[in-house]
C-alpha cells in the first residue's frame, strides 16, 4: 500500500452493476478536481477473443467443461499486480486497451496508429503523467491466487466491492447479455454455469478482502432467475453496506444514518438503505474518503 500514489479497486462479478460506483467515482474526481490514472480489467484478460474461444474448445475436447474468464488460465494476475505495485512505489506502470467492439478498435487505432479489431488488445503504453491515484474496475481487483504467490490485495489502498445477490447477478446477467449481445438466455446459462469453479476460487472470495462491499438485496421473487421477465429496480431492492474496519476510514454511522433516509444499522459495521439511495450513499462515503487519501499523498 501506498500514502503517496494511492490504489483504488472497484470489483465485482459480471453484471454485478460495478458501473454504479464507476459513475460515483468520476463525480468525485469531477468534483474534488482528481486526476485518476484508468485502468480497466479486461485489459489484463490474456487471450484475445479468437484465442479464448480456441482454448475453450480444445479444453471441452478434454472435457474440460469450466474454462472460463474469471480464472488464471485466461488472465494475467501477476501483470496486474505488478501494474498495483508499481504504481503504489513510484506513479508510474503500463495499461492497454481490450477492444470490446469496433468502434472502440476504430477509436484506438486512430489514437495509436495501429491496426488492431475488436477483440483484441491495443500496445501497452505508459499510464498518463502526473496523475492522483490509480483507478481500477473490473472482475479481479482484488484477487489472489497462492499457486503463482499473487495477491492484488497487498497493494490496494481502497477495495470496493459490489455484490449483489447472485440470483440477482444472475438476472442482471441474462438481460444484459440479450440487451447488449443478443445472446440467447439459455446461453448465458451455460455461460454461467462454466464460470462457476472459477467464480468460487476466483471472484468470491476477493469480498474478504474489500474494505466496503456493497450488496443489493432484491424484494420481490427472483427465486427462479433464469424466467425472470424483468430487474428488480432499484425501488424494489435494499443496499447491505459492509465495512470491513470502519475505524480505518473514520465512518461515521450517526452522521450516515441522518444523511440517508430510512436507512437501518444491522451490525456494528453494517449499514442498510433503500436501493434507490445507492449511488448517493456511494458519494456520501467514497468522498470524504478519497479526500483524505488525496490530501496525504500530498
Amino acid at each position: 500500500m501506498s500514502k503517496k500514489y494511492p490504489v483504488v479497486s472497484v470489483t465485482g462479478s459480471s453484471g454485478a452493476g460495478t458501473t454504479y460506483v464507476k459513475r460515483a467515482f468520476e463525480n468525485i474526481f469531477k468534483r474534488e478536481n482528481i486526476h485518476p490514472a484508468i485502468v480497466e480489467g479486461d485489459s489484463f484478460h490474456s487471450l484475445s477473443r479468437v484465442e479464448f474461444g480456441q482454448k475453450a474448445k480444445e479444453a471441452e475436447e478434454k472435457g474440460d467443461l469450466s474454462f472460463s474468464h474469471f480464472g488464471p488460465q485466461a488472465n494475467d494476475f501477476a501483470a496486474l499486480e505488478k501494474t498495483f505495485k508499481d504504481y503504489g512505489d513510484n506513479g508510474i506502470s503500463k495499461k492497454r486497451y481490450y477492444l470490446h467492439n469496433d468502434a472502440e478498435a476504430a477509436e484506438q487505432n486512430e489514437r495509436l496508429g495501429c491496426n488492431k479489431s475488436s477483440g483484441e488488445f491495443t500496445p501497452w503504453e505508459d499510464i498518463e503523467a502526473g496523475s492522483d491515484l490509480l483507478f481500477y474496475e473490473g472482475l479481479h481487483g482484488l484477487v489472489a491466487n497462492e499457486a503463482d504467490d499473487v495477491d492484488t490485495s497487498r497493494y490496494v489502498d481502497l477495495g470496493i466491492g459490489v455484490v449483489p445477490s447472485v440470483n440477482l447477478e444472475w438476472i442482471q446477467k441474462i438481460h444484459r447479455d440479450y440487451a447488449e449481445r443478443g445472446y440467447a438466455a439459455s446461453d448465458t446459462v451455460e455461460t454461467i454455469l462454466r464460470r462457476m469453479p472459477d467464480y468460487v476460487h476466483y471472484i468470491t472470495p476477493q469480498f474478504a478482502r474489500t474494505d466496503i462491499n456493497f450488496q443489493r438485496i432484491p424484494l420481490v421473487d427472483t427465486s427462479h432467475p433464469f424466467i425472470a421477465r424483468d430487474i428488480p429496480t432499484p425501488d424494489e431492492s435494499m443496499v447491505v453496506i459492509r465495512f470491513s474496519d470502519p475505524a480505518k476510514f473514520d465512518v461515521d454511522f450517526t452522521y450516515l444514518l441522518s444523511m440517508l433516509h430510512d436507512s437501518f444499522m444491522t451490525r456494528r459495521n453494517t449499514i442498510v438503505i433503500p436501493g434507490g439511495k445507492m449511488s448517493m450513499a456511494m458519494e456520501i462515503i467514497l468522498a470524504p474518503i478519497i479526500h483524505k487519501m488525496i490530501e496525504e499523498s500530498k
